[in-house]
């Protein structure tokens, strides 16, 4: 599911849409570095894996934007570490 997660730059923040909520990784991009700053998943998705898919989304469109990334949200942190297939994009 994570093509579906879009890509909103106007606000800087990676979206995915499901039953009428949005869950969001919000971001600041400088110098070719994405750095992620927040992950928000609103309580009615919670506990569905939906944080994972945000996440999941975000990187391979940070990976296709040709960014490094810096993760100073714990949650996408703690998601490259459980995910080494995107270690290559750390800055």
């Amino acid at each position: 599911m994570s093509s579906a997660v879009r890509h909103n730059p106007a606000l800087h923040r990676f979206e995915l849409d499901i039953g009428g909520h949005t869950a969001i990784a919000v971001y600041r991009l400088a110098d070719g570095v994405m750095t992620f700053t927040h992950t928000e998943v609103p309580p009615q998705l919670r506990e569905r894996g939906i944080g994972s898919q945000v996440v999941r989304g975000a990187l391979e469109q940070a990976r296709a934007m040709g960014v490094k990334v810096a993760a100073r949200c714990p949650f996408v942190g703690q998601y490259i570490a459980r995910h080494p297939e995107f270690l290559d994009l750390l800055a």
